[in-house]
């Protein structure tokens, strides 16, 4: 079908009855998990509305399912972080194994996923990247086919909502 404007309430949903099958396999076959393709088949389409207007129409099919993988990705990378943190914890506060020293950890850990997540999509990107893969700036820039100056800008934000996410940074 041809769709004219994915804004209008009648195309997007006939465009989403077409597509959300043929996108929640594309998902499922990624990542094997059901729950995670059906969140990150409504976190695509939710995307895909709020931006009905900032892509070429005709290529609707194409943005679909691009945005649909680089959120799979986002959701691998932050498990990575996660796993990382948790195989890896530099204990800021910790002396012992304390109940009182376990829940600041946690609290910490919680704190500090939450932070992350308040990222934009780009920022997080680019600290995740650099911090979590070990990436320099210059490859990064690469790899997103973004100037050096602009992952400096990405990063130098993270730093900044993180430190003020976080108070123990503080």
């Amino acid at each position: 079908m041809n769709y004219t404007n994915l804004c209008d309430e009648q195309q997007f949903d006939t465009f989403y009855k077409q597509e959300v099958n043929n996108l929640f396999r594309f998902i499922f076959i990624k990542g094997k998990n059901r729950d995670e393709a059906f969140d990150v088949v409504q976190e695509t389409f939710i995307k895909i509305w709020e931006n009905c207007n900032k892509f070429d129409i005709s290529k609707a099919k194409s943005y679909l399912f691009s945005t649909a993988a680089n959120i799979f990705l986002n959701i691998k990378k932050h498990e990575k972080v996660v796993r990382n943190y948790q195989n890896e914890t530099t204990d800021l506060y910790i002396d012992s194994d304390t109940p009182e020293n376990i829940l600041r950890q946690k609290e910490f850990k919680s704190k500090l996923e939450k932070a992350i997540n308040n990222l934009t999509d780009s920022q997080r990107e680019v600290f995740l990247l650099n911090r979590i893969e070990g990436k320099k700036y210059k490859e990064i820039a690469v790899l997103l086919n973004i100037s050096i100056k602009a992952v400096e800008k990405r990063m130098s934000k993270a730093l900044i909502a993180l430190r003020h996410d976080i108070d123990e940074f503080n």
